[in-house]
């Protein structure tokens, strides 16, 4: 069987499900290029991971994002996937005004949303080009980590990781319908969305008032083997956990899918006459 993806670039690999998906692509014979910013971490990576290489980015420096993208397509123009999964979560209390890291919250918003909006623009170009090459009927892909507090946000004390997962979620529909609008139905845009997992992003360090955070959720591993599966069997968008239900016929979700095809299409239909026509 072929690699799911010839090379695949992971944003947010220095931990969690970032470095784990990246060893699990590897080990499937995809060539992978893992980014982040803490470079020993990346180091350790390529050292256990042959034929891998790896490139630092702080993607929260917006005004970097085109530059680290044109050297990345520059050194592997075979890219054919771009895997958007940097995260950071905090708790914010809307109760106690007072307490709110504004500031804080903002870098949420940043780090989980429009770094990754960022991140697909920059990159589109290259994957665009790459699905036409030849005549077209290749495949690239924009794979985005979202999560299923983006449909029903119930951890209600992360409001801002909530909405940032909202924001992409909606965002990444809109990108998919604009792209095979656009005639690029080749470039695949996929949603990825887990439950809570044992990584990281709970832990002391980034959530201090949580105790042995790091061991709440689903097995990092377990995950990775679910949404590998999800991944190799090719939808659109899928969840991981309770969430996958939501995704079934007859969920809420699909059923918004249902009521989302149908309406824009007769919201373009109404915005006909009305949209200046372009040259």
């Amino acid at each position: 069987m072929a690699p799911l993806y010839k090379k695949a670039l992971i944003i947010g690999a220095t931990s969690g499900i970032g470095e784990t998906l990246a060893a699990k692509l590897h080990a499937e014979g995809v060539s992978v290029i893992v980014t982040g910013r803490r470079r020993p971490r990346l180091d350790a990576f390529v050292a256990a991971h042959p034929g891998s290489s790896a490139q630092t980015v702080d993607i929260t420096q917006l005004g970097s994002i085109p530059s680290f993208t044109r050297s990345v397509v520059q050194q592997h123009p075979d890219l054919d996937s771009v895997i958007l999964n940097a995260g950071i979560q905090r708790p914010f209390d809307f109760g106690r005004p007072e307490t709110v890291d504004l500031a804080s919250f903002g870098e949420e918003l940043n780090t989980n949303y429009l770094s990754f909006v960022h991140l697909a623009t920059a990159f589109l170009p290259h994957l665009q080009g790459l699905a036409k090459q030849g005549g077209g009927g290749k495949e690239t892909h924009l794979v985005f980590i979202s999560s299923g507090l983006g449909l029903v946000p119930t951890l209600v004390r992360s409001p801002g990781y909530n909405a940032s997962k909202a924001a992409l979620h909606s965002w990444a529909i809109n990108l998919r319908t604009q792209l095979a609008d656009a005639g690029h139905d080749g470039v695949r845009v996929v949603e990825v969305m887990p439950p809570a997992v044992q990584t990281e992003l709970h832990d002391t360090r980034h959530q201090p008032d949580m105790v042995n955070g790091s061991e709440l959720g689903m097995p990092l591993k377990a995950f990775t083997e679910a949404m590998y599966a999800g991944l190799v069997k090719g939808d659109d968008q899928f969840a991981v956990g309770p969430a996958a239900e939501w995704l079934k016929e007859g969920g809420f979700e699909h059923q918004r899918g249902k009521v989302y095809d149908q309406g824009q299409l007769a919201i373009k239909g109404l915005l006909a006459n009305f949209i200046k026509k372009s040259d």
